[in-house]
């Protein structure tokens, strides 16, 4: 599943996020690269333990918990503490693919990455180049998003950041393992769930029918959940 979904942060949100991010000590962006994606890595990423890191990441993750959306369609089981990444002139990140594991070390845990995550906090037009490039099945494509949205795709993808030629570009980005691994089975409960969404604001949650698929739908979940 690829999937845009606006607004994790307003606008003017993402923009405060990212003018208290601009002014913090910033180190290379290698300190969590895999031993595949360092030759290719070059950008700057904020201290996992600072202080302004560790604002954004409360913030990020409480509207992560709020959105409807993205709970549809990731069914977190475990969200990496999101980090945040900075691109100016001539940084870039070649084409790779994410670890399969993700250690976080602060806390001992590991996680299975079944999906990424880039949220945006610099508008498209504040810098050139930059766009988060995506091989998916269907094709190659480009993803520059306003400022407080966010992009979910498949770890498994092969994706790379294209060289930023104006301006910078500073984003939030991190990795979650859902609660159903299986991809296709997660897009099939992310469908169903859409259609239990659009059915109840049209019936009501009360209607007999809107009732029967909420129930189908969270049997489904009940059975392919790892929890």
């Amino acid at each position: 599943m690829l999937l845009a979904i606006p607004d994790i942060l307003s606008r003017e949100q993402a923009l405060a996020m990212r003018a208290e991010l601009e002014a913090a000590d910033w180190v290379d962006g290698n300190v969590t690269s895999g031993s595949g994606s360092a030759s290719v890595k070059r950008n700057r990423q904020l201290p996992e333990q600072g202080a302004v890191t560790q604002a954004a990441q409360a913030q990020i993750t409480e509207a992560l918990m709020a959105n409807a959306a993205f709970l549809s369609a990731a069914l977190p089981h475990t969200v990496f503490p999101p980090l945040f990444n900075r691109y100016g002139g001539g940084e870039t990140f070649g084409l790779h693919v994410d670890n399969s594991i993700r250690f976080h070390g602060p806390s001992g845990a590991r996680i299975r990455t079944d999906l990424s995550a880039t949220l945006f906090l610099t508008d498209p037009e504040d810098y050139d180049g930059g766009e988060l490039e995506i091989e998916a099945h269907s094709g190659t494509k480009r993803y520059k998003l306003p400022a407080g949205h966010m992009l979910l795709y498949p770890s498994t993808s092969l994706h790379q950041v294209i060289s930023v030629t104006r301006g910078e570009r500073i984003s939030c980005f991190f990795w979650l393992q859902s609660l159903v691994a299986d991809p296709g089975e997660r897009e099939l409960l992310f469908d169903l769930d859409q259609t239990v969404q659009t059915l109840s604001a049209e019936r009501g949650k009360a209607d007999r029918e809107v009732l029967r698929l909420t129930q189908i739908y969270h049997n489904l979940v009940r059975k392919l959940a790892q929890v």
